[in-house]
């Protein structure tokens, strides 16, 4: 509890000293969660955050010219952010609005980051986007500052902080818009291809980069520059064929680069299948309007992560999309995880229907998703019928 006491003055400091205990304590490990804890300890952890991510809102309301806010301090302290998004078990008090606070400073200060800023400032907006944050505008407006800085500053990236801005711009997916991408991740991923000694965890980071911007750059039929980028993919694929995948996401990058790539999958690997209340939901709205349809859940497809419903008599997956698969959970902005699933079903021939998981109780959202699986299904009927197909008895 003296702890506690003593940071009650936090709001005094300035902001250098801020920045250095915040991302101290948090490199230290305070905030991470530990079980079993006493109450007594996460109380005082719980006040001891909400103290300093007040402080930090304090600095940020200043008069411009009574605040020192820096550009390493802003990198610094949205990294902070980011980490705790992360690792918390449930949301933060306070952590939303000290986001909103910060980003603005992002575009204001971007003549004035160096490299390692840049790499953590995009990181970490990508890591809050995906912990779903819900700034998806302000988050726009600070990497979109950034990006020009990347391809700017290409030379100076060393190979790690490269595999994260490859990351970092690609998990974001639609948020940002292709043409401001593209030529900060062609200097980047041809920096990384020149690159002989890499370690391995650059390479799983840097391979679903290349295979999100793939993924985005299919969707919009850029076939042209696609097949130059899948030989940057095959290189960096080569690179992993004989290691092995420490975790499920390791195995997932390695079977999604072989699936694009034609390649054989070295691994099985292990996905999870659940089934949503809004796929449940679909699903027997589905069935009760369409008695004769025939219907798959959660079904494994070339090595990728199983399809919440499969019509095999149409070739067409139907998704059911929740919040985790947009940018800030809008429902309106895909994420680049989502956007590589869709791409990868469309280049095996499947016909997609993606779904917001919020419009499955919404009677005319759904309608015309039905009808026209209906008139799919009467179509398919009718040419059985004429065929002599005893499927249409």
């Amino acid at each position: 509890m003296r702890l506690l006491q003593n940071f009650a003055a936090t709001r005094s400091w300035n902001w250098r000293s801020l920045t250095t205990i915040f991302h101290s304590l948090t490199s230290a490990g305070v905030f991470t969660p530990h079980k079993p804890m006493d109450e007594r300890v996460k109380h005082t952890q719980a006040a001891l955050l909400s103290t300093l991510l007040d402080a930090i809102r304090f600095n940020c309301s200043k008069k411009a010219d009574a605040r020192d806010i820096d550009a390493q301090g802003i990198a610094n302290l949205l990294w902070v952010m980011a980490k705790l998004a992360d690792i918390a078990q449930e949301p933060t008090p306070g952590l939303n609005e000290t986001v909103t606070a910060l980003l603005p400073y992002v575009k204001a200060q971007k003549a004035n980051f160096k490299q390692q800023g840049i790499t953590n400032l995009l990181w970490a907006t990508a890591k809050l986007a995906d912990n779903g944050q819900e700034q998806t505008a302000r988050f726009k407006v600070a990497m979109a500052a950034l990006l020009p800085f990347v391809n700017a500053l290409k030379a100076n990236f060393n190979p790690q902080e490269i595999a994260n801005l490859l990351w970092a711009t690609a998990k974001p997916g639609e948020l940002l818009e292709l043409n401001i991408v593209t030529t900060a991740f062609e200097s980047l991923i041809y920096r990384i291809s020149e690159t002989p000694q890499l370690s391995q965890q650059d390479i799983w980071m840097s391979l679903w980069g290349v295979m999100v911007w793939c993924a985005r750059l299919s969707l919009i039929s850029n076939a042209n520059q696609n097949s130059v980028i899948e030989k940057y993919m095959d290189d960096l694929f080569t690179r992993l064929e004989n290691t092995s995948p420490n975790n499920e996401d390791e195995q997932s990058i390695i079977a999604l680069a072989a699936s694009w790539l034609g390649r054989a999958c070295p691994i099985v690997p292990h996905y999870l299948r659940t089934m949503s209340q809004p796929q449940a939901e679909f699903r027997d709205q589905l069935q009760s309007c369409i008695p004769s349809l025939k219907i798959e859940e959660e079904k494994y497809l070339n090595s990728l992560p199983p399809v919440d419903l499969l019509l095999p008599d149409h070739n067409m997956v139907i998704e059911i999309q929740g919040p985790f698969h947009y940018v800030c959970g809008d429902f309106k902005t895909r994420n680049g995880s989502t956007l590589l699933k869709i791409a990868l079903l469309k280049k095996a021939g499947f016909e997609i229907m993606e779904i917001p998981a919020n419009t499955v109780w919404d009677q005319d959202s759904i309608k015309p998703c039905i009808d026209q699986i209906k008139t799919r299904e009467g179509a398919s009927r009718l040419e059985s019928e004429s065929t002599g197909d005893p499927l249409a008895d």
